[in-house]
């Protein structure tokens, strides 16, 4: 999405044109395409050929419309929280199905992906795969965000995969969480307080220090600015903490499932 982006500013600045005129010429907002030339709007197929026609492209960037990449048609919101996540310098993250994907084995992480309805090509499989692993490289960078993780204990439980899977997955688990960057802690079943029964969230600070929260659901996927709706999901991950196992506890409970102690 962003090369095509690149792709079409170029073409736009060769033939002489600033935003505000191909914009006014093709009837279409001039926020709109700056967010096209930036990789934050996916290039539509219906103004790739208008462009094409103005700009004298032959027709190039309808094809590379066509002819995107599954590994870069991921939904926008997903693709702009990805971008943030590479240089965030904290996040928390809360989930309570899985073990999040920062967090993921090799093993655990493919056994998730083919569980998908409907489900990935095996090459379209790989491709998303190496992207979620390659993902982790931000908890062992140079100057790694502070991460802190509320996981509800089901997670830890299901059977995603074989019986091996999940037991590599929590030594997997438990090593990460040696990470002096990471702060992990698990909600127990046996708590009777539970402020993420809606699902669940991660909060990201940005480098310039902008709050954003980043929701999935059933439905799609959501990048949330608005300060209310992410002070709303702050106040409640600052409940879940305080619900949650400590962090010595929680290792504790993964030296139990793993048989260690």
């Amino acid at each position: 999405m962003k090369m095509l982006g690149r792709q079409l500013a170029a073409a736009r600045r060769a033939a002489g044109l600033s935003q505000s005129g191909l914009s006014a010429e093709l009837h279409i907002d001039e926020e709109t395409l700056a967010s096209i030339e930036q990789g934050r709007r996916p290039l539509k197929y219906n103004i790739a050929e208008m462009c094409d026609e103005r700009l004298g492209a032959k027709g190039m960037l309808a094809a590379g419309v066509e002819n995107m990449p599954e590994v870069d048609q991921f939904p926008l919101w997903a693709e702009e929280y990805m971008d943030q996540e590479k240089v965030a310098i904290a996040l928390s993250w809360y989930d309570n199905a899985v073990i999040p994907g920062l967090l993921q084995s090799e093993a655990y992480a493919r056994a998730v992906l083919q569980n998908r309805v409907p489900a990935y090509e095996e090459e379209e499989l790989e491709q998303t795969l190496r992207l979620r692993l390659d993902r982790q490289e931000i908890l062992r960078r140079k100057n790694p965000p502070t991460l802190s993780f509320v996981v509800w204990e089901p997670a830890l439980l299901v059977k995603v995969g074989a019986e091996a899977v999940r037991k590599d997955q929590l030594r997997y688990l438990r090593e990460t969480a040696e990470l002096p960057c990471v702060s992990l802690q698990v909600l127990s079943l046996d708590s009777p307080f539970h402020a993420g029964l809606n699902g669940p969230f991660t909060l990201l600070e940005t480098p310039d220090h902008q709050n954003l929260a980043y929701t999935e659901s059933q439905r799609g996927s959501q990048l949330v600015s608005d300060l209310e709706e992410v002070s709303r999901l702050t106040r409640k991950y600052a409940m879940l903490r305080t619900q949650a196992l400590t962090v010595q506890d929680s290792m504790g409970l993964l030296d139990r499932l793993l048989g260690e102690q």
